[in-house]
């Protein structure tokens, strides 16, 4: 066993640049316990409430408080008042291609979903070849609607890589669609306008392209969605309620793991500087962590504002931006009035989300564990 654990981190260590989420999680990872004793700070309570799940990748709640959690396979399952379905809410297995990084990977909510039941999610289709899709479905209770798919936007074909794909969906304060892309291990894509590639994207709900989009007269085609630019594998990204800022996370490749607030027609800087530089062509992120010896490797993951409708945490931590990293197990929150991060959670395990309900509390996803609830008793 011990000699296994040492050959994962070195060669962890030494694919580092190569690795992002996905990859580190099909490994046999046998350096975490199946069981993690968080550590959350005092007032907080911390409850093991689902598990059960296969390769989750995202969640998204509902605004009935339904839980739906993505399953890189290509299922969606629901947690409804603290309960695991045993039926998925969809099932498209036998259309996603789930090789390495690929899979089931984004997941939204209408504005209007109480009204029209539109769920959109972000996949790599097999179909007609391989390549990464937005589409939407019609809810029907705790189940899609059969045949009610509605693809949006399909992305450039994804040749043999199978890195990189970012995933993450949302709508902003402007009721358009943002999507991030990664690069697709291709590092001069973040940088170009023929294709979507390591870019933010914005469309209509429906599909169609905002004429307001910053490239939509020099870009041609679907390429017109590109919002910004420069971005190496952006896996996730929230926006804030109220102010609209939209921060998302940039995982890294050999130095440093990204925060960036995303503005319309900037440019990240991908691949030509990592963290922060002075160049003024390209907008720095609001943090930057390093990499270092103290850990395996490196992935920032989970983003999540807390300005929930009802607040429980105490009130220094309303309109904190709450952020973790999959390998180190840990999460942070930063303070945007002082510009600073404070450790918040840590011996979390495999952290692939982080969302908060409209009641207040905080609900981390694991690859190996399920759902984590945090609570303050505040």
């Amino acid at each position: 066993m011990v000699s296994n654990q040492l050959f994962i981190f070195k060669n962890i260590r030494f694919a580092r640049k190569y690795f992002v989420i996905f990859t580190i999680a099909i490994l046999p990872v046998l350096f975490i316990s199946a069981e993690i004793q968080a550590g959350v700070p005092a007032g907080f309570t911390q409850t093991n409430i689902i598990k059960g799940l296969n390769n989750p990748t995202r969640m998204a709640i509902a605004p009935d408080g339904r839980i739906f959690i993505t399953e890189q396979a290509g299922r969606i399952k629901i947690v409804e008042k603290g309960h695991l379905l045993a039926q998925p809410f969809l099932n498209i297995a036998t259309r996603v291609n789930s090789q390495g990084e690929r899979g089931l990977l984004g997941i939204a909510f209408d504005p209007n979903f109480l009204t029209n039941q539109w769920v959109y999610v972000y996949y790599t289709s097999k179909s007609p070849t391989i390549h990464n899709r937005v589409s939407r479905f019609k809810a029907n209770g705790d189940t899609a609607l059969s045949g009610s798919e509605d693809v949006l936007l399909d992305i450039q074909p994804s040749g043999s890589q199978t890195k990189h794909n970012g995933g993450a969906i949302g709508f902003g304060a402007d009721g358009k669609l943002y999507i991030a892309v990664g690069d697709g291990d291709v590092r001069s894509n973040a940088q170009s306008l023929s294709n979507l590639k390591g870019k933010i994207l914005r469309i209509n709900k429906d599909g169609s392209i905002p004429n307001d989009n910053p490239f939509y007269q020099s870009a041609v085609g679907v390429n017109r969605a590109i919002w910004a630019k420069g971005l190496r594998n952006p896996y996730s990204f929230d926006v804030q309620p109220g102010s609209g800022r939209v921060y998302v996370n940039d995982v890294g490749a050999n130095s440093w793991e990204e925060v960036n607030q995303i503005t319309k027609g900037a440019n990240y800087g991908w691949p030509i500087v990592e963290g922060k530089s002075n160049d003024t062509r390209f907008r720095n992120p609001i943090l930057a962590y390093k990499h270092n010896n103290t850990a395996p490797c490196y992935a920032i993951v989970g983003s999540a504002f807390y300005n929930p409708i009802n607040d429980r945490f105490p009130k220094d931590y309303v309109g904190d931006y709450f952020y973790g990293d999959f390998c180190g197990g840990w999460i942070r929150r930063y303070d945007i009035a002082t510009k600073k991060s404070f450790s918040f959670a840590s011996g979390m395990g495999m952290i692939v989300d982080i969302q908060v309900s409209s009641d207040g509390n905080m609900y981390v996803l694991r690859k190996e564990n399920g759902i984590m609830q945090i609570r303050s008793g505040n």
